[in-house]
C-alpha cells in the first residue's frame, strides 16, 4: 500500500478536525473578533447616530409633538398641512433658485480656474491652497458674519462703489439682492470642485491635444470635442456632490437674516425653515415631515442626474 492510500485509509476519530485546520480555524477567529473590535465604534454610530435617529423621525413624522408631551398619531396629516403652507412653498422656491443658479455657476468658475491653474505656473501649490481656502471656511459663521459686513449699507461694496460715484444699497436688506448675495457667497466656495477638477485636468493624455492641434482645431474646439467629454465623470461627480450640499446650505442664510430669513423671507431657505418649525414653534412632528421632504427632494435630484448621466458622461471604455 503507498503512502497516499495509507493516508487515506487512516481516519481520525469522530468530532477531531486536522491540527492544520484547527489552527487555521483559531486564526480565522481572532481576525473576526479583531474585526468586530475595530468596526464596533462604527456600528455603534450608524444604529446610535444615523440608522436610529432616522427610524425615530420618521415615526414623529407622522404624530404631532411639541416636546412638552407624548408624541400623538395624526397619520398623514403633517404631509397634507404641507399642500397649504404658503411659507414652505416660498422656501422650496428660494432654495430651488439657490440650488439652480449657485450650482451651475460654482462648477463653471471652478472649472475655469482649474484649466488656468492646470497651465503649469509658477506657485502652484500656493494658488491652489488660496483657491482652496474659502471652501473650507464658507460654511463657518465666521465667514457667514464678515460677508454681511461686506454687503451692509455700509459695506466695503458699497464702500468702492462709492469711489466711483454709485450709490450702493443695502444689498442684504433689499429682498430684490438678498438671494443673490448668498449665491455669490456660495459661488465664491468653489475651491473643493477646483481641486477636483484640476486632478481630472491632469489626468487628460497631451497627445490628445497635439493630434488636434496637427488637424488645425483652435483652443475652443479642443475644449468642447476633447477636455468636456473626457472630463465629464468629473463634472457629473462634483455636480451631484453640490447639489445635495446646497440643498442642505443652512449657516450662510442663518447668519446674514439673523434667522429670520428675510427680508419678506427671500432667503428662507427650507433649512432655515425647518430650523424654525422645529427648535423655534417646538413643531417637532411637521418639522420632521419636512425633513423627509428634503429627502425625497434631493434623493429625486440625485436619481434624475444618475438616469441623465448616460447621455453626456463619456468613459475611455
Amino acid at each position: 500500500m503507498s503512502v497516499i492510500q495509507e493516508l487515506a485509509t487512516n481516519k481520525l476519530p469522530e468530532g477531531q478536525a486536522p491540527k492544520r485546520g484547527r489552527r487555521r480555524t483559531a486564526a480565522e477567529s481572532r481576525d473576526n473578533r479583531a474585526a468586530a473590535i475595530f468596526l464596533s465604534p462604527w456600528i455603534l454610530g450608524l444604529f446610535g447616530i444615523t440608522l436610529g435617529p432616522m427610524a425615530m423621525s420618521l415615526y414623529l413624522a407622522f404624530t404631532d409633538y411639541n416636546l412638552m408631551r407624548a408624541p400623538e398619531w395624526v397619520g398623514f396629516d403633517n404631509f397634507a398641512r404641507m399642500m397649504s403652507d404658503d411659507r414652505l412653498h416660498n422656501s422650496l422656491v428660494v432654495t430651488f433658485t439657490y440650488v439652480l443658479v449657485g450650482v451651475p455657476l460654482q462648477l463653471a468658475l471652478a472649472l475655469a480656474i482649474a484649466m488656468v491653474l492646470d497651465r503649469g505656473m509658477r506657485g502652484l501649490a500656493f494658488y491652489r491652497s488660496v483657491f482652496y481656502l474659502p471652501s473650507l471656511l464658507g460654511s463657518s459663521v465666521a465667514i457667514a458674519i464678515l460677508w454681511k459686513q461686506i454687503f451692509g449699507s455700509t459695506g466695503l461694496v458699497n464702500q468702492l462703489l462709492e469711489i466711483i460715484g454709485i450709490q450702493g444699497i443695502g444689498w442684504i436688506s433689499d429682498p430684490r439682492t438678498a438671494l443673490g448675495s448668498i449665491i455669490l457667497l456660495h459661488v465664491w466656495t468653489f475651491g473643493a470642485p477646483m481641486i477636483i477638477f484640476l486632478a481630472g485636468l491632469r489626468q487628460i493624455p497631451a497627445m490628445y491635444y497635439e493630434a488636434a492641434s496637427i488637424d488645425g482645431a483652435g483652443k475652443i474646439s479642443q475644449f468642447f470635442r476633447i477636455t468636456l467629454p473626457l472630463l465629464s465623470p468629473i463634472i457629473f461627480f462634483n455636480l451631484v456632490l453640490q447639489i445635495i450640499q446646497a440643498f442642505q446650505s443652512f449657516t450662510q442664510a442663518f447668519i446674514v437674516s439673523g434667522g429670520r430669513g428675510g427680508p419678506s423671507d427671500s432667503t428662507m431657505f427650507f433649512t432655515l425653515y425647518l430650523y424654525q418649525t422645529g427648535f423655534g414653534r417646538f413643531d417637532m412632528g411637521y418639522a420632521a415631515a419636512m425633513a423627509w421632504l428634503l429627502l425625497v427632494i434631493i434623493g429625486a435630484f440625485t436619481a434624475i442626474n444618475f438616469l441623465a448621466s448616460k447621455y453626456w458622461v463619456f468613459y475611455d471604455d
